[in-house]
């Protein structure tokens, strides 16, 4: 196949949600292309597409439809040809794909930590009996109840300037972000101290990059692999491979966490009641090749500890 490069009068046009951290993404995947073809940017166009996850931001997300809601028509312009590619965190994909589009390209993984927010205070342990936390991921809400009850969990909805501008306007003492966020933004003046993911493992994903395109399209395909990272892509497999036999979405707390030594791959996974009255966690060490099986044995495990009614709110 001869490979057709992008130029400025018939652009690679990348779809992406109007977020400053979604555009920030955008416009990375745009550098790395260039760079790679040794061409302009001139020859990349972003699409800032509406999606309803942004334009609802008064309610939870388990209750307006999960995670489909920052996916959904960015994939329907992919799949009529109105975009190229789509941008995405991947921590907010879908464990499947519709018919017709792949997820097989990755950006290198940026930190994969969360970030304790809060003016005068670096950790969870500093924070007085009973505090407000805000937050909005049913993960993190699970994980600080189940090491801290007392605390008090408000719902924080937004992008990372509307939730840092809530923390300012006291409506919660703390909150938490993703440490890649802050970074991709270069916000290094936030008040931020990174989580260990020992006391909070992180979301499946959190952290990457991914970039989706149409199983037809060749010629974007061969455009992409040149700026895959492998190395997140077999970390990936085993997560969303966890993700994925949990039947994981915005209603049950999941995190997980794949690490890389040479050709040894290290999986940690954890479920967690949505009040945090309980917690069950795993791991799994073995050859990178087997990440995905690793993934789905160790969620298995989980699941049959955690029996039925596990993931039922109170």
């Amino acid at each position: 196949m001869t490979l057709t490069l992008p130029t400025p009068d018939s652009p690679l046009k990348i779809g992406t949600r109007g977020s400053p951290l979604a555009l920030a993404q955008a416009y990375e995947t745009r550098a790395r292309l260039a760079e790679a073809f040794e061409v302009s940017e001139e020859c990349f166009e972003i699409v800032v597409i509406k999606v309803t996850g942004d334009a609802i931001q008064d309610r939870p997300l388990k209750e307006i439809g999960g995670k489909g809601l920052f996916t959904r028509e960015i994939e329907e312009d992919l799949l009529s040809g109105k975009i190229h590619i789509a941008v995405h965190s991947m921590k907010d994909m879908p464990t499947l794909q519709p018919d017709g589009l792949i997820l097989d390209t990755y950006l290198p993984r940026e930190d994969v930590r969360d970030a304790f927010v809060a003016h005068g205070l670096k950790d969870i342990a500093s924070l007085a009996k009973g505090a407000v936390v805000g937050t909005s991921s049913l993960r993190r809400r699970a994980q600080l109840l189940h090491r801290r009850p007392d605390l008090q969990v408000v719902e924080f909805r937004g992008n990372v300037q509307t939730r840092l501008k809530k923390l300012a306007d006291g409506v919660a003492e703390c909150t938490f972000l993703a440490a890649a966020g802050l970074n991709r933004l270069g916000m290094s003046e936030v008040p931020a101290t990174p989580v260990d993911p020992g006391d909070m493992l992180p979301a499946v994903a959190q952290g990457a990059i991914g970039i989706e395109r149409r199983i037809s399209d060749e010629n974007t395909a061969a455009l992409l692999a040149e700026i895959h990272d492998t190395p997140t892509g077999q970390r990936l497999a085993a997560e969303r491979s966890f993700l994925l036999t949990l039947d994981g979405s915005c209603e049950t707390p999941i995190a997980g966490l794949a690490e890389l030594s040479g050709d040894t791959l290290a999986l940690r996974g954890e479920v967690l009641r949505p009040d945090g009255s309980g917690a069950i966690s795993g791991s799994r060490t073995g050859p990178v090749s087997e990440g995905a099986a690793m993934g789905k044995d160790l969620a298995e495990e989980l699941l049959a500890k955690a029996g039925d009614g596990f993931f039922d709110w109170h």
